[in-house]
């Protein structure tokens, strides 16, 4: 085998190692009937990533925010590519409140009040589905915990 070969999947494989470790766990919750696959970020690295860069994100994906502890958490779209709608839950995974977000802005996006999780989806989701503030999304508590 040519050394240009041998250099080319040894980058390869180094490259799926490197996504492999940041790859995030993917659970499903759901909004009355509604189903959800959401990626999780549990950890400091996959959320300040979180969906930057993406230019398509599934209809009924989106991504999980756990954080470490109860606060009223922000969100902003700094190097976001997609339009998205962010539910900030309590523990219990009660929807405090609802915000939409545009692309590539950096406007804070906060909880009314401390929350445990946010959850992203592409904007409009939620108000499509008549899912507001109160409403309890289920499997909350199959989460990973924060790292």
């Amino acid at each position: 085998m040519n050394k240009t070969l041998v250099g080319a999947l040894i980058g390869l494989a180094v490259s799926a190692a490197a996504w492999a470790q940041n790859a995030m766990p993917v659970m499903e919750l759901s909004a009355g009937f509604h189903r959800i696959e959401a990626e999780v970020a549990a950890t400091d690295a996959n959320r300040q990533l979180g969906l930057m860069n993406r230019k398509a994100m599934p209809a009924q994906h989106g991504m999980l925010f756990v954080f470490t502890q109860n606060n009223t958490h922000c969100m902003w779209m700094r190097n976001t590519l997609l339009p998205l709608s962010v539910a900030f839950m309590d523990e219990e995974g009660k929807i405090i409140n609802i915000e939409d977000m545009q692309p590539q802005t950096e406007d804070n996006h906060c909880a009314r009040r401390p929350a445990r999780y946010a959850l992203e989806m592409n904007i409009g989701w939620f108000a499509q589905r008549g899912i507001k503030p109160g409403m309890k999304l289920n499997g909350i508590e199959k989460a990973p915990r924060p790292q």
